[in-house]
């Protein structure tokens, strides 16, 4: 057996091309691979924070809409309390009026119903006097005629009584 190679050799010519081949490998990589990455990863942050930027600006707008909303819904709440404490006197005022109004006449109605009954009481009473005065008239003229005795009298005074009453 003659010449035996050894498994793994390495001689210095093959060190120094693997060395340059490496560095040959290493610049190129980083002329075609890592400036495009660098570049993609600067515009991916950039985008990033882009976003976050964005995102911030809509949550401060957010914040400002909501302190608006919730300012415009306290000033509609109280704007409501004014007019329904507005509405409340007014009806207060007008149901005061209505009854000032109707106490005032039912004060005209009872005085008129008080001159009415007292105009009807005095015709009444003149009435009364009217006949008292003919049935006097009658029984005056009828003891004239005859001569009266006491039967005749309590009749004449249950008839006397029996018209007027």
């Amino acid at each position: 057996m003659g010449n035996v190679l050894p498994f793994v050799g390495f001689t210095p010519w093959e060190i120094i091309v693997t060395i340059c081949n490496t560095l040959i490998t290493f610049l190129v990589i980083k002329k075609f691979l890592f400036k495009p990455v660098r570049k993609m990863m600067a515009a991916r942050e950039e985008e990033v924070q882009t976003m976050y930027t964005a995102a911030e600006k809509a949550q401060t707008e957010a914040e400002q809409l909501r302190s608006e909303y919730t300012e415009r819904l306290s000033k509609a709440k109280e704007e409501a309390a004014e007019i329904v404490g507005s509405a409340t006197r007014r009806a207060t005022v007008r149901s005061e009026e209505i009854l000032k109004e109707s106490s005032q006449q039912a004060a005209a109605m009872m005085k008129k119903a008080e001159s009415t009954i007292e105009q009807e009481r005095k015709k009444a009473m003149n009435e009364l006097k009217d006949e008292v005065a003919s049935l006097s008239v009658m029984i005056a003229s009828k003891v004239v005629e005859r001569d009266v005795n006491e039967a005749d009298h309590e009749r004449f005074i249950e008839d006397f009584i029996d018209k007027v009453g």
